[in-house]
């Protein structure tokens, strides 16, 4: 069984430090791409509009020029404009030397493509046509697509830092807010409890959401105390109590056993009672243990102890036809004291008992463990899973007497000593519980 106080790591993606680190990061990413993409999708929707505004006068303005002079070619001011007109008796010569450009009615239209040097280019291409002429204006955008390779360039990089400085801001907003939740937990984790009331949380946090938490966890932490106190409290004053009578008990029992002279009856119910007694005062001294979380101090034979549980159930079997068995290592002792060993061992030995009807019950003392294996009904799997839930019974319990806690008791008792205890189905029949104690017992 897995020992209490193991802590299992939450996956990284879970923690709210990474979470508010990558909240961060994909805020710069994503506000930097979108204002990446809408500079980019401005820059070409200016310049598109703007050169075709250009273009388009210059186009216009040409066409005025040539019908004041059809005689010479008119110029442009701008180097980056190619002009042509074609005249009527030419268009022949334009559907087979630029068959795209006579395709083109009038308006303006982007050409691109690659030369027959492999290089490629682009430009706009303005069209007016008239009966009389055709005219023709190219504005080059070669300069304009390296000028947006090297903006797409700038802004690529620019996300890239953006991004990192959002990792960099996250990491530390993150370190900032986290840092008095990190106290709160070092501080909770630091107190490991004790005799002493533990230290008030409140005071050392300012007055925000992380100090109202502390202010909760000092109200549950007080109320918590008070209960375990209480329930501290009570378990001595029952173990006291009840230790009395016990002690009356023992002390009488042990005095009419002295007498020569009695009945063969009273005899066995009164070695009944003794061990019943015993029973009790194993059971008492156990369940303070644990109410307490402590080990008690001494050794234990296992052998012995079994012999002696064994030898209680004997005198109980009234007639059933079962053989109780002690098998195995005699000598092997464990670092635990009689009384948690007798509670533990005891119900697994009594189960076996009261659910074996004929048979054998074997105990197998071997290595640094303990065999207990009866001849019942067997164990189902619904058993299997929920046998040592608290107040679970058995589907083989039937009408016995019983609240379903003996095995829990078992469980709990493992988890303090750093036992294991496991419950598994027989090979033909019946039902294998393995008592296993930690190396250092």
């Amino acid at each position: 069984m897995r020992a209490r106080g193991e802590r299992r790591r939450a996956p990284y993606r879970r923690r709210l430090r990474s979470r508010i680190i990558v909240s961060f990061v994909l805020l710069g990413f994503c506000l930097t791409t979108l204002f990446a993409f809408a500079t980019n999708w401005t820059r070409a929707r200016v310049e598109n509009q703007l050169v075709e505004d250009v273009i388009n006068r210059n186009i216009d303005e040409y066409m005025r020029r040539f019908q004041i002079d059809p005689s010479r070619s008119p110029d442009l001011p701008v180097q980056q404009i190619r002009a042509f007109v074609y005249s009527s008796d030419k268009f022949d010569r334009v559907r087979e030397e630029r068959p795209e450009w006579a395709a083109y009615p009038s308006g303006t239209y982007n050409v691109s493509g690659v030369d027959e040097q492999e290089n490629p280019f682009s430009y706009k291409l303005a069209v007016r046509k008239t009966p009389d002429a055709w005219f023709f204006l190219a504005y080059d955008m070669t300069e304009s697509l390296r000028g947006e390779a090297q903006l797409n360039r700038a802004l690529f990089f620019s996300v890239l830092v953006f991004s990192a400085l959002s990792l960099v801001l996250g990491w530390w907003s993150a370190s900032k807010v986290m840092k008095p939740v990190s106290d709160l937990a070092a501080r909770l984790r630091a107190y490991r409890g004790g005799t002493s009331e533990p230290a008030p949380l409140a005071p050392r946090f300012p007055d925000d959401e992380v100090g109202q938490l502390a202010q909760a966890l000092d109200d549950y932490s007080a109320r918590l105390t008070e209960v375990v106190q209480r329930d501290r409290e009570f378990n001595a004053d029952v173990s006291h109590e009840l230790r009395t009578p016990l002690a009356v008990i023992r002390g009488a029992t042990e005095l009419l056993l002295t007498r020569p002279d009695l009945d063969p009856k009273v005899l066995q119910r009164l070695q009944r009672i003794q061990r019943a007694e015993q029973q009790c005062t194993d059971l008492i001294g156990a369940l303070l243990l644990l109410s307490r979380n402590e080990r008690g101090q001494g050794s234990s034979n296992v052998a012995r102890v079994a012999e002696q549980l064994l030898d209680a159930h004997r005198a109980q079997l009234g007639g059933k036809p079962l053989e109780l068995v002690l098998e195995g290592d005699r000598e092997l002792v464990i670092d635990a004291p009689e009384s948690a060993l007798s509670v533990a061992l005891g119900n697994l030995i009594g189960n076996a008992v009261k659910y074996s009807q004929e048979g054998s019950v074997r105990v197998l003392v071997t290595g640094n463990r303990v065999e207990v294996t009866d001849s019942g009904p067997g164990l189902s799997a619904e058993d299997a899973a929920k046998l040592f839930q608290r107040g679970y019974r058995g589907t083989h319990a039937g009408h016995s007497q019983g609240g379903g806690i003996g095995l829990s008791i078992v469980s709990r008792l493992c988890d303090l000593y750093g036992w294991q205890v496991n419950v598994r189905p027989g090979e033909a029949r019946g039902v294998v519980a393995t008592l296993t104690f930690s190396p250092a017992g």
